[in-house]
């Protein structure tokens, strides 16, 4: 096991620049997710710690040893793809024992250490297969296999889930995340899917133009965002976001056919602040009226979705479109006028120029005005 260190990495391609200076430590042990939108750098961050690419400039090192120059064969680290990449002329138990055949291991150890590997992951009773024979999760549990038995030190993992149905992802990340921690291999996981990373993840790296926006725990980048990028891609309906303005004389958050009061303690942070504001709500703090409640604000039914056990409301609220849970038995019609609330520790407020975070739930994280 070993920790990664990424010190102040850049990785230009002719014009684009990929990273930007970009640093964090992927501590021994954890899960650590690299999310974000595609072209962001992720893969490119993934590619250059197993040695695929070299860096333009920093440092990367693998427990104490900066790698620079190192091959990708030298570093110990073990890759699994997005394509599971396995030789279709051979059964299973070749896919499995190849890398340790590379390395030239005893047939015995081979034997022992293949069969150990297939009962982690339940296949035992598929080394005889070829992979035209297995199904997608059967083929993404021989990549991790053949992953596992070389026994690295770090496991890299880009989208390796991505090719499967939504029910088997569902299921696969699961044990994914059961088997690392089993394993206690430090691993580095890829993927645009913010709903995998917040369940796979120890640790959380959100990324978004070659830079880092936020490393935190999955619950603490949820609730408390660094800016209006982080809190619009992380959490699925996503936050709403409304521009605003804070009117002092009203002691209220203004904006297109709404005013929200709000108490003296938010009025005293926001009377110094800039003039544009965006106010950030996420769907499920939205409390949903048929009838004016004395604070709520007027919108109305829009269209709905209904999920099941709920109902996701998308309700016009002056010339922003926004998104609100109501109980899946809830009577409600396009075009019907409701009331939106919702309590001030639930609100974000962010920079309407800057985007970054002013104000963050119970927490009031308060950036000085420039």
């Amino acid at each position: 096991m070993a920790q990664v260190e990424v010190e102040a990495v850049c990785k230009q391609f002719n014009r684009v620049c990929a990273l930007d200076g970009v640093s964090c430590i992927f501590e021994d042990g954890q899960l650590t997710v690299l999310v974000g939108p595609s072209g962001c750098g992720k893969t490119t961050l993934l590619r250059m710690i197993a040695g695929l690419d070299q860096p333009t400039s920093g440092a990367i090192n693998i427990g104490p040893e900066n790698v620079a120059g190192v091959p990708p064969w030298e570093r110990n680290v073990a890759m699994v793809f997005q394509s599971y990449a396995l030789y279709p002329h051979m059964t299973v138990f070749r896919n499995l024992a190849f890398p340790l055949e590379a390395i030239k291991t005893k047939k015995d150890e081979i034997k022992r250490r293949v069969e150990q590997t297939a009962s982690i992951l339940q296949i035992e009773d598929l080394l005889e297969r070829k992979p035209r024979e297995l199904s997608g999760g059967q083929m993404q549990r021989v990549a991790l296999g053949r992953a596992i038995i070389r026994e690295p030190d770090v496991f890299l993992m880009d989208e390796p889930l991505s090719n499967l149905d939504a029910k088997l992802r569902v299921l696969m990340r699961a044990e994914l995340k059961h088997l690392q921690k089993e394993l206690g291999v430090t691993t580095i996981y890829v993927t645009h899917d913010q709903a995998e990373a917040m369940t796979l993840a120890d640790k959380l790296v959100v990324m978004y133009r070659g830079h880092i926006q936020q490393i935190g725990r999955p619950e603490d980048i949820y609730r408390y965002p660094c800016n209006q990028f982080v809190g619009g891609f992380i959490g699925s309906p996503p936050m709403n976001f409304v521009s605003c303005h804070y009117d002092a004389a009203q002691q209220s958050l203004v904006g297109t056919g709404f005013a929200y009061p709000v108490g003296d303690r938010l009025a005293r942070l926001l009377a110094p602040q800039k003039p544009t504001l965006t106010l950030g709500v996420r769907p499920e703090d939205l409390a949903l009226y048929d009838r004016p409640n004395g604070r709520g604000i007027a919108a109305t039914v829009y269209v709905m979705e209904q999920l099941g056990r709920e109902l996701l409301v998308n309700a016009q609220m002056g010339d922003t479109l926004v998104r609100a849970f109501a109980p899946a038995t809830a009577s409600l019609d396009a075009g019907q006028p409701i009331w939106l609330d919702f309590e001030p520790e639930a609100l974000h407020i962010f920079d309407g120029e800057s985007e970054e975070t002013l104000i963050s739930g119970s927490r009031i994280m308060v950036r000085p005005a420039a």
